[in-house]
């Protein structure tokens, strides 16, 4: 089992689709928990039902859905033609699949950790003359950490394996938009092509358990300062 520069060259569209998700959605995800978590408000469960979406959708219904918003012939696809964002059929149309996809995970995550925090404590540091956005970053952030961080990871790694909304929103253009997981299904259409995605679906596992180990150490991290900071 050999890999060869097709795979690397989808290893490599997918980290780099990966990051651009995780990036993006994490500020997002973190103002989107926030509200679902701490607002009361008329449509608060319509908003939930919304975000949480994607996850009961079957993942090929999600990418016609992006197709049919963003292709160069749709209002919203030729708006952004304008100001030279393709998202159709493109990388950048991997990334809002891939952030569409992972965005529910993402949310849940940190509205659990954000649900977590003692809102006394924000109150008594309120009460101790500490302006709201003071009280947001030496309080409530450095508690919700774990959860933005959980919540990235979760992100990152469906970036990594998201293949039906991909594929259907962006197709399977080699070294465009061939991600790890459709160069996979692309050998085993082959005949003969298995050993070329067994040798690629190695590759995956070995990126997902760098990614579990590096979180693991940086979660250690982040629970090592914050314990030492109270």
């Amino acid at each position: 089992m050999t890999l060869d520069a097709v795979a690397w060259d989808a290893l490599r569209l997918s980290l780099w689709v990966a990051v651009w998700a995780t990036v993006i959605a994490v500020p997002l995800a973190l103002w989107v928990a926030w509200i679902l978590a701490r607002w009361e408000f008329r449509g608060k469960s319509v908003l939930n039902a919304l975000v949480h979406l994607p996850l009961v959708l079957p993942p090929v219904v999600t990418g016609y859905v992006l197709l049919v918003l963003f292709s160069p012939s749709a209002p919203a696809g030729a708006a952004l033609a304008t100001i030279g964002l393709t998202l159709a059929f493109k990388w950048t149309g991997a990334v809002l699949a891939a952030i569409v996809m992972g965005f529910p995970l993402m949310v849940r995550a940190m509205r659990l950790a954000i649900e977590a925090v003692d809102p006394k404590l924000e109150e008594a540091a309120g009460t101790l003359g500490a302006a709201r956005a003071q009280v947001f970053a030496r309080v409530t952030l450095p508690l919700i950490a774990p959860g933005i961080l959980a919540g990235a990871v979760m992100g990152f790694a469906k970036a990594m394996g998201e293949f039906g909304a991909t594929i259907t929103f962006v197709a399977n253009i080699p070294g465009q938009t061939q991600t790890l997981p459709i160069a996979i299904w692309t050998a085993l259409q082959i005949p003969g092509g298995e050993g070329a995605a067994a040798a690629m679906a190695l590759l995956s596992c070995a990126v997902a358990f760098g990614a579990i180990f590096a979180s693991e150490a940086l979660a250690r991290r982040v629970a090592t300062r914050i314990g030492g900071a109270q």
